[in-house]
């Protein structure tokens, strides 16, 4: 079974990275940990928190996205409603909350989830994002729940995988294992840094 850590990265786009490192680096405070680009291409890192972390690639002739309310359904073609960050208390709802607003973004009241309180906002690329905390007293991770007025015949199988649906998985040989050079290989190449001195 594979050890997933959590979110590595997601991965979003954005056609104004000034703007977008705006908001998210200086409003929310999540510092740019690595910055890739060549001509008419550039994307920038930033870190969430432990190892996560949410990028923006910037691409000519993107425009902002319709804003679209959290969760609501919405007709046509989609793969994504919204990013939700975790953070550790209430409070910290309320300092994004009052930060937001402060700035001009449309911001949500606080909502009771039962297991999670939200906030919600867009950022300046019109993309859907909530801040959450989990409630102390429900641990859905140790206690998985489910509530839904019509659950599915595979929902119902239960939480935790089940084995069989998909066929068994044949190991690559080591000598057929590579890796390839990708965007950021040049972090192990070069020792150029903008950024000369750390904080």
């Amino acid at each position: 079974m594979p050890r997933y850590t959590g979110v590595n990265h997601l991965a979003l786009v954005t056609g104004d990275m000034d703007t977008t490192i705006r908001f998210w680096r200086d409003l929310l405070e999540m510092p740019i940990v690595a910055g890739l680009g060549k001509p008419g291409y550039r994307q920038y890192f930033l870190h969430i928190a432990n190892r996560s972390m949410i990028t923006f690639f910037e691409w000519d002739g993107v425009t902002p996205c319709e804003e679209k309310d959290h969760g609501y359904p919405a007709p046509g073609p989609a793969g994504f409603d919204h990013v939700s960050i975790g953070v550790e208390t209430d409070e910290d709802l309320w300092e994004l909350k009052d930060r937001l607003d402060a700035a001009g973004f449309w911001v949500s009241e606080l909502v009771d989830h039962g297991f999670i309180h939200s906030l919600y906002s867009f950022d300046p690329n019109g993309i859907a994002i909530e801040f959450s905390c989990y409630v102390q007293a429900v641990d859905i991770v140790a206690h998985p729940r489910l509530t839904a007025a019509e659950p599915s015949a595979v929902t119902l199988e239960g939480p935790y995988p089940q084995k069989g649906h998909w066929p068994a998985a044949t190991p690559a040989a080591p000598d057929h294992r590579r890796l390839y050079p990708g965007e950021g290989h040049e972090f192990l190449h070069t020792s150029t840094n903008a950024w000369q001195t750390e904080p």
